[in-house]
């Protein structure tokens, strides 16, 4: 998204928003401390979306990692890139095909964090998921393991379709993922069908966030050069800004930062940027399950009333 140039690569002075860059202690003593305000659900259920390659997976990961005080890869991630033929088609496929869900593990074995992550197949618009299946994952049909379909959407009669989800099955909110200058994201078809996702999550009540990854590769050398530039780059307001006006995210839900893929030891810098999209991603999940809640009561309360 966007293109090179000098003019992209200036600064704004000061920066047009503010990270509290030493508070990543302030960050994980929240997340610690989170639950959602209502036993049901028991944990809060997030969906990440977004065409191959945009980091969906490596996400997952490097929000594992932070919460271990080590580099981890719990879901299998794909960084085909380069030259060669072979890799260069692998780079424009899915590398997630089967619809997973991940935990991520507190201090002790066998605790786990009150909310967990779904990864999808890739929105590419030839050979990706479809709206249809999007629909089904948010409102908890889709059963674990299940291998999406690039043609034929999954229906009742599929062993993998779950008929009765419970409020824990379901999605909470919605998260895409998308690189921050990725080709095939320019595609209009690509933007038509993120577009689409979005209205159909709307209708279902869902919240959307959406997080810009790989901020700090060659397109922005000022963020490259020091990742607390983030803010300070034109280069990355405007690709936030081009992603709000053409698939209509406000501005203040889009969360630039930058996934664990090369390191082999935890930053700082980038803890604080995926900390604070998490916190919100978080937050806006439980204020939407929090909602819910106060209208069944109401409508129960409304009923009561009629009889």
């Amino acid at each position: 998204m966007g293109g090179g140039g000098s003019k992209e690569e200036s600064v704004i002075n000061p920066p047009w928003r503010t990270v509290h860059w030493g508070k990543k202690k302030d960050e994980l003593d929240w997340l610690k401390s989170f639950c959602p305000q209502k036993d049901n659900p028991k944990r809060l259920r997030v969906l990440l979306c977004g065409p191959a390659g945009s980091g969906k997976s490596s996400f997952i990961n490097s929000v594992d990692s932070i919460c271990q005080k080590r580099i981890t890869s719990p879901a299998d991630a794909n960084n085909a890139q380069g030259a060669d033929p072979e890799l260069a088609k692998i780079a424009g496929q899915s590398y997630t095909l089967n619809y997973k869900t991940h935990q991520i593990q507190k201090d002790t074995p066998g605790q786990y964090y009150p909310f967990v992550f779904n990864d999808v197949r890739g929105l590419e618009s030839t050979n990706g998921i479809l709206l249809e299946d999007i629909k089904l994952a948010i409102k908890g049909h889709v059963m674990e393991n299940y291998t999406f379909n690039p043609e034929t959407p999954l229906d009742v009669s599929n062993d993998f379709y779950n008929n009765n989800p419970t409020s824990n099955d379901k999605a909470h909110i919605l998260v895409f993922v998308i690189a921050v200058d990725i080709n095939h994201v320019a595609d209009p078809n690509m933007f038509k069908k993120m577009t689409e996702i979005r209205l159909a999550a709307r209708d279902l009540g869902i919240p959307q966030i959406a997080i810009l990854t790989k901020i700090d590769e060659k397109s922005c050398a000022l963020v490259k050069k020091d990742l607390k530039n983030v803010y300070s780059s034109t280069y990355i307001k405007n690709a936030m800004e081009k992603l709000s006006n053409t698939v209509g995210f406000p501005v203040n839900c889009i969360f630039p930062l930058k996934n664990y893929h090369e390191e082999i030891e935890l930053k700082e810098d980038v803890d604080v940027l995926i900390l604070t999209a998490l916190r919100k991603i978080l937050a806006f999940a439980n204020d939407r399950v929090n909602a819910n809640f106060v209208a069944a009561a109401n409508q129960s309360a409304n009923n009561v009333n009629r009889t």
